[in-house]
C-alpha cells in the first residue's frame, strides 16, 4: 500500500494502538515528496519560525548533495523551503557508533524543538516515545545501518491536537489545551495531524535525510472508515503513549463524538 498525501489517505498506513512498530512502506522516485508545495506557506513558515533551523558543520557537505538532487544550489535549508517536507540529516561520524542529528530544517513542528535536538543520538531523538528502547530501538538501528542509497521507504503516525496550524507547539497541559473540546463540538475543535515520513541514504556523502510532510484536518473531514479506526486506536496505545499524547483529555470527546456519527 502506497503512500498519499492527505490526513484520509495516511491514516490507513498508520499504526493504530498496540505495540510500536516502523510500518515502512517501499516508495517509488515519484511517490518521495509532494508534487505540488506550495513555497509561499513554505517560506513564511520559516520566517515565523527562525529556530526551526539547526544546522552543524557536517551537515555542510549532505546538505549540498540533497539540493543538487533536487535540482536548486544551496544546502538543507533550500531544499526545504522548495519542498513540502520538513527535513532533517543524520549521518555517523568515524569513531562514533550511533546516527545523530547534524541539521534540521523545520518550519511544522510536531510540538518539538530542533534546538533541543541538534547532536543528539538517534536513541535520545526518540526518548520521549514510550515503549521505543524496548519496542523499536534496535531494529531502527538494524535498519538504518542496511539503508542502500537508491531505496526509499515511507510511514506515518497521527496525532490530535487542539489547533489546525501546522507549526504545533502545544501551550500548557492536555486538559489545558482540550477544556473547550466536548463529543458535540469535537468535528470541529479536534484536528487530527499526520506526518508522512520519509527515509533515504544519500549516495555520495552517505547521511541519511529524514522528510516530514505535515497533513492536518478537522475531525469532522475524515472519512467514516478512519474516524472509526481512530475512535478504537485512542483506546489501545501502549502504557505511556497516551499520557505523551494527552489522550485522556479528548478520548471521551473523540469517542462520542465517533459513535453519534456512526448510527
Amino acid at each position: 500500500m502506497t503512500l498519499g498525501f492527505s490526513v484520509n489517505a495516511l491514516l490507513p498506513n498508520a499504526r493504530g494502538g498496540g505495540q510500536l512498530r516502523m510500518g515502512l512502506n517501499r516508495l517509488s522516485e515519484a511517490e518521495w515528496l509532494q508534487p505540488d508545495p506550495n513555497l509561499g506557506a513554505r517560506a513564511q513558515g520559516f520566517a515565523d519560525w527562525p529556530g526551526g533551523v539547526q544546522l552543524t558543520p557536517a551537515e555542510d557537505a549532505p546538505g549540498q548533495e540533497l539540493a543538487q538532487m533536487l535540482g536548486i544550489e544551496g544546502g538543507l535549508c533550500e531544499a526545504a523551503l522548495a519542498s513540502h517536507e520538513d527535513m532533517c540529516l543524520l549521518t555517523k561520524a568515524v569513531g562514533d557508533d550511533q546516527y545523530r542529528l547534524i541539521g534540521a530544517a523545520v518550519a511544522w513542528p510536531s510540538d518539538w524543538h530542533p534546538k533541543e535536538k541538534i547532536g543528539l543520538p538517534l536513541r535520545a531523538l526518540h526518548a520521549p516515545i514510550a515503549g521505543y528502547e524496548e519496542q523499536l530501538a534496535t531494529g531502527v538501528d538494524r535498519f538504518m545501518e542496511t539503508l542502500k542509497p537508491g531505496a526509499i521507504y515511507g510511514r506515518c503516525n497521527w496525532f490530535i491536537a487542539a489547533t489546525g496550524d501546522r507549526r504545533w507547539l502545544a501551550a500548557g497541559g492536555p486538559q489545558e489545551q482540550f477544556a473547550h473540546v466536548t463529543a458535540e463540538n469535537a468535528g470541529d475543535a479536534l484536528f487530527v495531524r499526520s506526518e508522512r515520513q520519509t527515509l533515504r541514504r544519500l549516495p555520495q556523502t552517505g547521511a541519511i535525510l529524514f522528510t516530514i510532510g505535515i497533513y492536518v484536518e478537522p475531525l469532522k473531514a475524515l472519512n467514516a472508515t478512519n474516524l472509526e479506526s481512530l475512535a478504537e486506536a485512542v483506546g489501545t496505545l501502549v502504557r505511556g503513549e497516551s499520557e505523551r499524547r494527552g489522550v485522556g483529555a479528548y478520548a471521551e470527546a473523540l469517542i462520542g463524538y465517533a459513535d453519534v456519527q456512526e448510527r
